[in-house]
């Protein structure tokens, strides 16, 4: 299985509270990885990266999509070798891109934490 396919698996199994989509990137290009649902706040999307160095890739179409849409949307990386999980807003993709470790995140490694923070009424969690 692929590190991102099980990494998809570790988040339906620690979000109980969130329903999951898993939405197919080639038909809509730079939309993120799932849509996420709960009663309390609606809809919101997340971008999984599955890193392996300090440096996280963006397609110029996932970019664009951050950089225009910052309300509700999050990207949530997954390091294996470290066993590292970290949520972080739309607007922190600039700094992903140069270095993972010097970006501000809204929680790691607390799925309990990285729930609520994807269940706050705003991305101001």
């Amino acid at each position: 299985m692929k590190p991102e396919s099980k990494f998809w698996q570790l988040i339906k199994k620690k979000t109980p509270k969130i329903q999951w989509t898993r939405l197919e990137s080639w038909a809509s290009f730079g939309v993120p990885d799932l849509l996420g649902y709960n009663d309390s706040c609606g809809f919101f999307m997340v971008e999984l990266k599955v890193v392996h160095g300090n440096k996280i890739h963006f397609s110029p179409h996932q970019k664009l999509f951050h950089f225009t849409r910052k309300k509700r949307n999050f990207i949530l990386l997954y390091q294996p070798s470290l066993k590292l999980v970290k949520l972080y807003e739309s607007s922190a993709v600039p700094g992903l891109i140069t270095d993972h470790r010097e970006t501000p995140s809204l929680a790691i490694n607390d799925w309990d934490h990285i729930q609520r923070c994807l269940l706050a009424s705003s991305s101001d969690a």
